[in-house]
């Protein structure tokens, strides 16, 4: 099948507005009738929930966590991206949109990609209107800092907060329309399945964490916003929380899922100290502005950094990339560093590590400027690592981050099941096989504050409010399901946690669909996998019971779904024959190392059909067309 993206015709500049001027209006009046579940309460979720009830609408929204503060957005440090100019140095709206398509190594759609550029100076004033702290110059002005994959300054910031402060802006959004009454909030609630009726997404199956509770609630339409699915690397700088259950469970009821492989690896993260932990520190990208990155020249050099003299420093990404040195793109920012360890210049246990020094910045701004940037970046490193990097160098090695791929969605951010919409890094359409800093942020707002309040209208312009209710027999089977499932996990009573099944997939995929892959590799991974998910469904142990608070049941489900989802991931990257993002196929690079992109065979979206737990399943193809970029090599040097 090929995917129709549902892209407006027009000039690139006028798409959007072409679209909202084609899409169906809900009057005022009607938009109480409708009744739309978020599912998610993170930036993309919140803001969505936030805007929906605005409107009008009526809208249940749910988390897993306590309170939606503590969505994983939180963790975003660095900033977020929009192409205001204050600095006047020659950014524009096109510039911002082309440098994301070529971050993501042309392997986005080039209309959804110049939406989010057009959108990105809407989020700004939102966020400043919410109150939301952005750093300041001494006049007053709003500030910028570079990022990577950039050459201006773009990126709005709130020292090394800037997730938390945005999140904080939504969730004041959310909680006054909670007050109003037009947004209920489900806390502690996890989504176990979608329910489809007729073709439509019309509800979802919930569990309460608390009682055990599995509920059904129906809706006229659904929203996903469930983030990314990192996790299933084990250790990486996601959440523990995270996982892939929501969308993948939407996957098994229909819901195509497109370019699995796109993961990112983030090159600036505490190296891992031990077998003893559970995930991994992200060290904010913004670091690198003033952070210079580098190993000793010599292998083995085990000297203190201090007492390695200038002349036997690499200063590798100034050395490859010198049109961008430190500022490189986290993708070949973190092959650079895997590659320097894998020479043996890695410092600190094991040699997986580099340093990212700060000593030239603190001699020339001064140790105060520093602190006011980064100050509590700096303190949490010295929590962790009982070293301080106003002293010593920072040591940081890659780690898995970001899922750049995500459920398929078209332009209007419509799964191919109708009715159900996908926003944020749940969805796959913005960044390509690579995602530049201080992007996902831009994303989750733009698709939740600026895009899906258009788009969701247009299908419920369409729909009969109200026509299904939790009484339809495809809630009470989804319900059944849900339950079966959780009796299955409980009755197992096998001899090995569910965190060590996780472990263990955690290696298999960081060894061999990680960083780089190949295709001995990628087949190894697809024959250890269902061995380690058949052992999973004999030996793992869950214990207490299903009706009542019972974190181990919560990560057996995750794990169960971590278990298929590395499979898809894997086989997605085996088909995959060229190198582009942050997919890195060891059989398809140039000469110099760099990414050897296969723009002929391979200038599309893989978007997979789900055919059964143990079946192959269908490959659905999107073609990407550009029409105002020029496909080039991906060049930063």
């Amino acid at each position: 099948m090929i995917l129709d993206g549902k892209i407006p015709a027009g000039p690139l500049a006028e798409k959007w507005d072409r679209r909202r001027q084609e899409m169906k209006l809900v009057s005022p009046a009607n938009k109480r009738k409708f009744t739309v579940l978020v599912v998610g309460t993170g930036l993309a979720g919140a803001s969505a929930s936030a805007t929906l009830g605005e409107l009008g609408y009526t809208v249940e929204a749910f988390c897993y966590q306590d309170s939606p503060r503590r969505g994983h957005s939180i963790a975003a440090q660095g900033g977020i991206n929009a192409a205001k100019n204050y600095p006047n140095d020659g950014d524009s709206i096109f510039r911002l949109f082309f440098d994301t398509i070529k971050g993501g190594d042309f392997r986005a759609r080039e209309a959804n990609v110049y939406r989010l550029a057009t959108v990105s100076n809407n989020i700004i004033d939102q966020c400043v209107a919410q109150g939301v702290p952005f750093a300041r110059d001494y006049a007053g002005y709003l500030e910028n800092r570079s990022f990577g994959g950039a050459q201006v300054s773009r990126t709005f910031y709130a020292r090394g907060q800037t997730g938390q402060q945005l999140l904080l802006g939504a969730y004041a959004a959310l909680s006054r329309q909670v007050k109003a009454g037009t947004v209920r909030l489900h806390t502690r609630s996890e989504m176990l399945d979608l329910v489809v009726v007729n073709g439509e997404a019309k509800g979802i199956i919930v569990r309460d964490l608390v009682t055990g509770h599995i509920t059904p609630f129906a809706g006229d339409a659904v929203c996903l916003c469930t983030g990314g699915y990192a996790n299933v690397f084990h250790l990486s700088t996601n959440a523990m929380g995270s996982n892939v259950t929501a969308a993948y469970r939407a996957y098994k009821k229909g819901a195509f899922f497109a370019n699995p492989c796109f993961t990112q690896i983030h090159p600036t993260c505490i190296p891992v100290s031990g077998e003893h932990q559970s995930k991994l520190t992200l060290m904010s990208e913004s670091l690198r502005n003033d952070g210079r990155v580098w190993v000793p020249k010599t292998k083995g050099d085990s000297r203190r950094p201090e007492e390695i003299p200038e002349n036997e420093r690499d200063y590798f990404l100034e050395r490859k990339y010198p049109g961008f040195g430190n500022l490189a793109p986290r993708d070949i920012a973190s092959r650079a560093a895997k590659e320097v360890c894998d020479q043996g210049q890695g410092v600190g246990p094991g040699g997986r590590g580099v340093y990212l020094d700060f000593s030239d910045a603190i001699s020339r701004l001064g140790e105060g400027k520093i602190r006011e940037r980064y100050g509590n970046l700096f303190d949490m490193y010295e929590k962790i690592t009982a070293e301080n990097a106003y002293r010593q160098p920072m040591r940081i090695y890659p780690a898995p981050h970001y899922a750049m791929g995500g459920l398929w969605v078209d332009y209007n951010l419509e799964s191919t099941i109708p009715g159900l919409f996908v926003l944020g890094e749940a969805n796959f359409s913005d960044h390509g096989a690579n995602r530049l800093g201080a992007s996902a942020l831009m994303q989750g707002l733009a698709d939740g504050y600026f895009i899906v309040p258009y788009t969701i209208a247009h299908y419920l312009a369409q729909t009969v409010p109200g026509k299904v209710t939790s009484d339809h027999p495809e809630f009470r089977e989804s319900s059944e399901m849900a339950q079966a499932l959780v009796r299955r996990l409980l009755g197992i009573k096998g001899k090995r946690t569910a965190n060590e099944f996780h472990k263990k997939l955690g290696q298999i995929m960081w060894d061999l669909v990680g960083m780089e892959r190949s295709a001995d590799g990628l087949k190894k991974a697809l024959k250890l996998i269902p061995e380690l998910r058949a052992e999973f469904w004999e030996n793992v142990i869950v214990p207490g019971s299903g009706e009542a608070l019972n974190q181990e049941l919560e990560k057996a489900g995750r794990v169960a779904d971590f278990l298929e989802f590395g499979e898809l991931m894997a086989r997605d990257a085996l088909h995959r024959r060229e190198s582009c993002g942050g997919h890195f196929r060891a059989e398809y690079q140039m000469p110099d190392g760099e990414a050897r992109r296969d723009d002929s065979n391979f200038s599309y979206v893989a978007a997979w059909q789900f055919t059964g737990t143990d079946k192959e399943p269908e490959m659905h193809k999107e073609p990407l067309v550009f029409e105002h970029v020029q496909l080039s090599v991906r060049s930063y040097k």
